[in-house]
């Protein structure tokens, strides 16, 4: 979970940072706008992409407690 979260933020820091960098380069502002756009679009998609793993990881990680914890039921019960 640790590494998800470390993860997230990395991508956080490079998405404000090459935005940033494209704020502050001389090109013309329409040229700009339509470079911003297109890189959030980038990074927006790959967020989203990295929090369906982690959510698919995650329901993974509780199906298999779950199955885990019914099993311990079974063989507990008299």
């Amino acid at each position: 979970m640790k590494s998800s979260k470390a993860l997230i933020g990395v991508l956080a820091g490079v998405a404000v940072a090459a935005t940033l960098g494209i704020l502050l380069t001389s090109d013309k502002g329409i040229k700009t706008r339509k470079l911003i756009s297109k890189k959030s679009g980038e990074y927006a998609s790959d967020l989203k992409d990295k929090f369906d793993d982690l959510f698919t990881m995650l329901t993974d990680k509780f199906d298999e407690t779950k199955k885990g914890a019914e099993k311990f039921t079974e063989k507990t019960k008299v």
